[in-house]
């Protein structure tokens, strides 16, 4: 048994493969899985029940298992900044998001270096964080 936060066996297979530039997508509720999926991309459900997980639930146990160097998130088109973003910035201080248009992030996220899609509960709208591994330091 594993002494860490993280303890989802194809979560952690697809980190251990990755690495430097890999990217990590976690969705909400809403994204359309299947379609945007990535060639090289393994695909995990979590979405156990409406709001179950969250994603910020999610990026709390993935910040403890990998380093972030980038974030990007998916923009509306108006409006208001999606208040999750915020969430975000909480729980990735030192990252400045990397904003995108619907369609130019569906095109970020589904692209060869997306190692891994989880899709969570999250009802929120605009929750979706597309992760960039950082280096690990010696």
């Amino acid at each position: 048994m594993l002494h860490q936060r993280l303890i989802h066996p194809t979560i952690l297979e697809s980190l251990a493969s990755a690495g430097h530039g890999a990217r990590i997508l976690i969705t909400d509720a809403n994204y359309p899985a299947s379609t945007c999926l990535g060639e090289n991309a393994d695909l995990v459900y979590l979405n156990l029940a409406p709001g179950k997980p969250t994603v910020t639930e999610v990026l709390d146990v993935l910040i403890t298992a990998v380093p972030v160097e980038d974030a990007a998130v998916m923009t509306p088109d108006d409006g208001p900044e999606p208040r999750i973003f915020e969430e975000f910035r909480t729980l990735l201080p030192h990252i400045e998001l990397t904003k995108y248009d619907r369609f130019e992030f569906y095109e970020e996220a589904s692209g060869p270096d997306t190692c891994l899609q989880i899709v969570t509960g999250e009802q929120r709208l605009y929750a979706n964080l597309l992760l960039t591994i950082g280096v690990v330091a010696p």
